[in-house]
C-alpha cells in the first residue's frame, strides 16, 4: 500500500487571493500560473485573475505544481479557530495540488497532498515541535488513524443510498451530534474541528518530522479496521466513552477509565448519580492531565492556547440576560428566561450527555455533549462535565448561573496532556497509545 493522499478544506470565500510560489497547471497542461492570481465564481464556472487576463474552468479546477519540493502556494485571511475565543486570520502557505470547488456560489480552496506531507502540519500545529518524542509519535500514530479511518467511513457512506440522521427530535427532547455528515467535498477541515492543519506555516521542526518518519504508515487497528482514534486537550480526570459523544456505537478501544494507573482515592467514579459528580468536580483528583507544569503545557497549548490555564477544573458566571441571549440565539428554540438548567444523563467521565433546560416558555432536552457546550458558550464551553449552581433567585428566576466544570473537549481518546505529562515520566509512545486505546493493535500498513 501506498502512502495515501488527503484532501484539505482550507477556505471557502467569495473571492480567494493566492500567490503560486511557483509554476502551477491545470491538469490538462494547457494553462500555467504563477505569481498572484486572484481567484472566483460564476455561475458553475471557477474564474481565475492572472497578470490582467482572465480565464475560465469548470467547476473542481486543480492545479499541480510542477516541482512539489520547491513549490508553494501562499494563501490570504485563512480563518483558524473558527467559532473559538482565538479567532483569528492568518497567512499560510501549502505544498502540493491545490483545488478549486464552487459551494453555494462561494469557492472552496482544497489542498491535496500525501498524508505524511499533511501529519507534518498537523502535529506541529497541535504542539509543540520541542515536546517529546514519545508524545509526538503517539500524536502522529493516532492523527495518521483517524484520518485514514475518516477517509474510509466517508467512501463507506457514499455507498449507502438511505439519509443518516444526526437529529433525533421529540416534543420533549432535541438530541444532535457532529461528525459523520461533516464533510462531502474533501475528507477534512484544517481546524480544530477536525485536525489543525496550517500548511507549511509550522511543518519544519526536525522533531515532529522525525516523529513521523519513525512512525511513517503506522495506525491503531482494531476487528480488522483502522481505529477512529480521537483526541481532546484534557479529559479532566477520565476519559469518555464515543457513543456519549458521537453516534450510538461502541468502539472497544476507546471506552472511559481514569487518567491514571490508578482509580483517584476519595471518589466513586459512578456518575449516575449526582452527588458523585458534584463531588468529583468540585474536587482535585489525581490525573496525568492534572497538572500546572508549564513546560508540560507548553508542548500542548499553543500561543493562542496557552492563555488558559484553568483547563482541568474552571469556573464559568453567567448573568440571567447573558445565558438567556445565549441559549436562545445558539439554539433552535426561544426558551424565554431561563429558570433552570437540571443534569438528566452523564457520560462515564460526568460530561453531560442530556441538559434540562426549563424557560419561561419552554421546557426541553437538548444533547449530545457537544450541542450543550455550543449553546452555553459564545465560543464553546470547555468541556460538558459540569454543575449548575443558581444565585439571587427573583419571583422563581434566578439571577445568576455558576457553571464548575472539569476538562477541556469531549474526553474521548487520548487526552494531549496526559499523554504529554506520561512522555514526561518516561512512558514510551506505545504505553502511551496503549493506555488510552486499550484492546487496539499497532500495524505498519505502509
Amino acid at each position: 500500500m501506498n502512502a495515501p493522499k488527503v484532501e484539505v478544506g482550507i477556505l471557502l470565500s467569495n473571492k480567494i487571493e493566492v500567490i503560486f510560489n511557483g509554476v502551477y497547471s491545470s491538469q490538462k497542461k494547457d494553462h500555467k500560473f504563477s505569481n498572484k492570481c486572484i481567484i472566483s465564481s460564476k455561475k458553475d464556472k471557477i474564474i481565475i485573475n492572472f497578470k490582467e487576463k482572465r480565464f475560465e474552468f469548470s467547476d473542481g479546477l486543480v492545479l499541480s505544481p510542477t516541482d512539489f519540493e520547491n513549490s508553494d502556494c501562499t494563501v490570504n485571511n485563512v480563518v483558524i479557530g473558527i467559532g473559538f475565543h482565538w479567532e483569528q486570520k492568518e497567512i499560510q502557505k501549502f505544498q502540493g495540488d491545490i483545488k478549486f470547488k464552487i459551494i453555494e456560489g462561494k469557492v472552496q480552496l482544497i489542498n491535496i497532498l500525501p498524508i505524511e506531507n499533511y501529519l507534518y502540519s498537523v502535529i506541529s500545529s497541535e504542539m509543540r515541535g520541542d515536546s517529546s518524542l514519545e508524545l509526538l509519535k503517539s500524536h502522529a500514530i493516532i492523527s495518521r488513524s483517524w484520518l485514514l479511518a475518516q477517509i474510509e467511513k466517508q467512501n463507506e457512506l457514499s455507498d449507502i443510498e438511505d439519509d443518516y440522521s444526526l437529529i433525533h427530535e421529540t416534543e420533549d427532547e432535541y438530541i444532535r451530534w457532529y461528525d459523520r455528515e461533516d464533510h462531502h467535498y474533501f475528507h477534512v477541515c484544517a481546524d480544530d474541528h477536525c485536525q489543525r492543519y496550517q500548511g507549511t506555516t509550522r511543518a519544519h521542526n526536525p522533531n515532529v518530522i522525525k516523529a513521523i518518519k519513525e512512525t511513517e504508515g503506522v495506525v491503531l487497528m482494531s476487528e480488522g479496521k483502522i481505529a477512529d482514534a480521537r483526541f481532546s486537550k484534557s479529559c479532566g480526570g477520565v476519559t469518555e466513552k464515543f457513543e456519549n459523544c458521537w453516534e450510538p456505537i461502541n468502539h472497544s478501544y476507546l471506552q472511559a477509565f481514569s487518567d491514571l494507573d490508578k482509580e483517584p482515592e476519595g471518589f466513586n467514579l459512578d456518575f449516575s448519580h449526582e452527588a458523585n459528580a458534584e463531588k468529583f468536580i468540585n474536587g482535585n483528583p489525581e490525573a496525568f492531565c492534572n497538572t500546572t507544569d508549564d513546560k508540560v503545557l507548553s508542548q500542548v497549548l499553543n500561543d493562542y492556547d496557552h492563555s488558559a490555564k484553568d483547563f482541568y477544573r474552571w469556573t464559568v458566571n453567567y448573568t440571567q440576560e447573558e445565558i438567556a441571549n445565549l441559549i436562545n440565539s445558539k439554539s433552535v428554540f426561544d426558551f424565554g428566561k431561563i429558570i433552570d438548567l437540571i443534569p438528566i444523563e452523564r457520560g462515564d467521565s460526568s460530561r453531560l450527555i442530556k441538559l434540562k433546560i426549563v424557560g419561561s416558555k419552554l421546557t426541553k432536552i437538548i444533547g449530545k455533549e457537544l450541542e450543550i457546550r455550543r449553546i452555553l458558550s459564545d465560543s464553546h464551553l470547555y468541556s460538558s462535565a459540569f454543575i449548575i449552581e443558581k444565585q439571587k433567585v427573583e419571583d422563581g428566576i434566578p439571577q445568576k448561573f455558576i457553571l464548575r466544570g472539569a476538562g477541556w473537549g469531549h474526553g474521548v481518546g487520548l487526552c494531549q496532556i496526559g499523554a504529554a505529562v506520561m512522555g514526561k515520566k518516561g512512558y514510551d509512545y506505545i504505553e502511551i497509545l496503549m493506555h488510552y486505546f486499550r484492546g487496539a493493535d499497532i500495524k505498519k500498513l505502509y
